[in-house]
C-alpha cells in the first residue's frame, strides 16, 4: 500500500478532480500532491467547510498513472478533457482560449511551476476511483472517529504522514466505499465550472487557515 493523501475541497467544478470518460484526472491545483504522489498512492478528498460543513466525502482515487515534463498537455490521447487547460505552442506553456477554468495570471506559474523547466506540469490519473461529489456521504464520521477528528481539524494544504491508527482507518474507509459503491461515478460536482474559482482564493472555513489550491 502506497502513501496516503487527503485534504479538503474548497472547490468542486469539474476540474480538480476531472472526472471524464471513466478516468480521473488531477491536472490543476494541489501541485504538492501532483508533484509528490505517485503510481500506487491513495487520495481521499473531502468538503471544505464552506463547501459543505458536514465535509462530506467527494473522492477516493488510486494513483493508478502518472503523467510528467507537460506530457498531458502534449500527448493528443488527453484531448478534450476539460482539464487540460493548457497547451504547448513551441517553447512555452499557454492557457487554451476556451478554458474552463483559472484565468488569473497567477495560475498558469501556480499549476505548471516556473519556465523554463515548469517543474509542476505533472498530472495524476487514476481508474480506480469513487467519485461522489455534491452526493458525498457524511457517514464516515460515525464509523471512523480518527477520520473526522483529522478532517474537522484540517485546515491548509493535505496531509500524507499519519499515525498508525489513523492510516488503518483511512484504509478501513477506503475498502468500505469499494464493497458498498461498484460504480466509479457515482454523483455529479458541487457547481459548474468557473473560470475565476480556484481552492487559494477561497476559504476552507478554518478560522486563520485559508485552503491551499
Amino acid at each position: 500500500m502506497g502513501k496516503i493523501y487527503y485534504y479538503k475541497l474548497t472547490v468542486d467544478g469539474g476540474g480538480a478532480p476531472c472526472v471524464e470518460g471513466r478516468l480521473l484526472s488531477l491536472a490543476i491545483c494541489k501541485p504538492r500532491i501532483r508533484t509528490g504522489a505517485q503510481k500506487g498512492d491513495w487520495i481521499f478528498g473531502f468538503a471544505a467547510n464552506s463547501l459543505d460543513p458536514a465535509n462530506r466525502l467527494i473522492y477516493i482515487a488510486e494513483v493508478t498513472d502518472k503523467e510528467i515534463d507537460g506530457r498531458y498537455y502534449r500527448d493528443p490521447k488527453y484531448s478534450g478533457r476539460s482539464d487540460r487547460i493548457y497547451r504547448w505552442d513551441g517553447d512555452r506553456y499557454e492557457r487554451r482560449a476556451r478554458a474552463l477554468y483559472h484565468d488569473h495570471d497567477q495560475d498558469l506559474p501556480h499549476d505548471l511551476g516556473e519556465a523554463p523547466t515548469f517543474p509542476r506540469a505533472q498530472v495524476l490519473l487514476s481508474k480506480d476511483f469513487r467519485y461522489f461529489g455534491s452526493s458525498g456521504t457524511a457517514d464516515y464520521k460515525t464509523a471512523y472517529p480518527l477520520v473526522k477528528d483529522a478532517i474537522e481539524r484540517l485546515g491548509r494544504g493535505e496531509r500524507v504522514n499519519h499515525p498508525e491508527k489513523l492510516r488503518d482507518q483511512l484504509l478501513s474507509l477506503r475498502e468500505w466505499t469499494w464493497s458498498r459503491f461498484q460504480t466509479k461515478v457515482c454523483g455529479k460536482p458541487h457547481r459548474p465550472p468557473d473560470r475565476t474559482a480556484c481552492h487559494r482564493s477561497q476559504s476552507c472555513g478554518v478560522i486563520d487557515e485559508p485552503s491551499g489550491c
